[in-house]
């Protein structure tokens, strides 16, 4: 049995890698999905038959609850509400690895475990476990709070914030230490779990709502090593390459995000923008005139239009428009316009966020282009409709060395002989500037709510 079940174990390790190999593609996006799932069926199936397994009530309450509650969650959820399912996720993750590491140390401490003992490398996985998936729960759980709008999505600071957190970081490595030398110290296997929880919520909340994407990432990369530790205490080789896998593939896709926005990886845990090119001042305000645009004269103008690229971010999230821009879409395809879209890397909330919503709303996946693939497009494009975005369409990132978002990748949107930005206001971004885009001679404001503003636009042009 021993040998069919590492044998499965090997199987489903492979599925996951070539699931993940498929995720690269949006055309094998769902064979990837399938091949992962029957990967994690084999896996839970066999881990069932391990010898250690002597009673089935509690794993099949647990799986009904739980299938339960992710059914419901499937259903109910809305596609602009999946930042925070996604956090949550991974705190579910982390919290369930904290719970097992926590579990498998009172097996052996209360010695239901017959011939069971603990050793140096037993001891400190679990402390590792604990520390990793406590941190990942309650960082998750802020995550999600933030996103949800329950806490202020804003940067928080305060006095010693960052003393503070190293403190804690010192005191649950020192406790660990002391535990996988005295591991019989039951009160220290609470303070390090109570200590990581804390920490994981301070570590979170400096963070603000526009590096979400980054956070999600990085705290979908601690659930992954968090199951990874867990499968060192189990002994679980199927665990630890999914835990590695995870964890793996969240780094690289952290450092993805980190590099478009042109902010290192402790910049956006320690919280807040910081100049990326010069301690100068601020940038000051800009003074010029702003041109607006109605519906009925901006349809007449996207008519006589033939390359038309819309920028979604994450304004078209707020407002749902996501289905409106979709009706944009086919309005203008139907004229035999050329319409693609121009995604910024760290658009939205959560990586991949507007890709998500724009897929929702069934918009054809190969007119989704990255930044790096679009970019040079931009000089031949007769309308660049900017749809809530800001910070990543701001040309003062390329020029202004005072600028806090100097270097950091944008979109060129104003090379497009006419730019029309949809947005409620001129209000700062995130980074606490004003985009200089607005008072371009080339550029034009259209105001409002970016669902009732494509709508009206949508009208305007099906009458034309």
């Amino acid at each position: 049995m021993d040998t069919l079940i590492k044998i499965s174990y090997l199987v489903a390790s492979t599925l996951f890698i070539f699931g993940i190999k498929y995720l690269a593609s949006p055309r094998t996006a769902r064979k990837a999905n399938l091949l992962s799932a029957v990967g994690m069926l084999i896996a839970i199936v066999v881990t069932l038959f391990d010898k250690h397994v002597l009673t089935y009530e509690w794993i099949i309450a647990g799986l009904v609850i739980g299938s339960a509650i992710g059914a419901i969650l499937a259903i109910k959820v809305p596609m602009t509400g999946m930042p925070q399912m996604v956090g949550l996720l991974n705190g579910f993750g982390g919290g369930a690895s904290m719970l097992v590491a926590i579990s498998e140390y009172y097996k052996i401490h209360l010695g239901t475990v017959k011939g069971a003992s603990f050793n140096t490398e037993l001891t400190a996985t679990i402390a590792l476990s604990i520390l990793i998936g406590a941190v990942t729960f309650t960082g998750s759980l802020i995550a999600f709070a933030k996103l949800q709008g329950i806490v202020t999505g804003k940067v928080v600071k305060y006095p010693g914030q960052h003393p503070l957190n190293l403190l804690l970081l010192i005191l649950v490595i020192a406790g660990s230490v002391y535990l996988t030398l005295n591991p019989e110290i039951e009160w220290l296997v609470l303070a390090i779990s109570g200590i990581s929880l804390v920490l994981g919520v301070l570590l979170v909340l400096p963070i603000g709502g526009a590096d979400m994407p980054v956070a999600i990432s990085l705290l979908n990369s601690y659930s992954g090593l968090a199951a990874a530790s867990t499968g060192f205490v189990l002994q679980n080789e199927q665990l630890i390459v999914a835990g590695a896998l995870v964890g793996a593939s969240g780094i690289i896709l952290t450092n993805i995000m980190c590099k478009g926005m042109n902010r290192s990886l402790m910049n956006v845990v320690l919280g807040g923008w910081e100049s990326a090119g010069s301690s100068g001042p601020a940038t000051q305000t800009i003074k010029g005139n702003v041109k607006s645009i109605e519906a009925e004269e901006l349809a007449m103008l996207f008519d006589a239009a033939e390359n038309i690229i819309i920028v979604p971010g994450y304004g078209m999230a707020v407002a749902q428009a996501q289905h409106a821009v979709r009706d944009l879409f086919n309005v203008l395809e139907a004229k035999g316009k050329n319409v693609r879209f121009a995604i910024h890397p760290v658009a939205g909330r959560m990586p991949g966020h507007m890709n998500v919503l724009l897929a929702e709303a069934q918009v054809p996946y190969d007119k989704l282009y990255a930044m790096e693939d679009i970019n040079d497009d931009f000089p031949n494009t007769d309308i660049a409709f900017v749809i809530g975005a800001n910070d990543v369409v701001n040309p003062a990132a390329r020029h202004d060395k005072n600028s806090p978002i100097y270097g950091m990748p944008i979109l060129n949107v104003d090379y497009a002989k006419t730019v029309v930005i949809n947005k409620r206001s001129l209000n700062v971004g995130y980074a606490g500037i004003e985009n200089e885009l607005f008072f371009y001679p080339n550029a034009l404001m259209y105001f409002g709510d970016a669902k009732e503003a494509v709508t009206k636009l949508v009208h305007e042009l099906k009458n034309l």
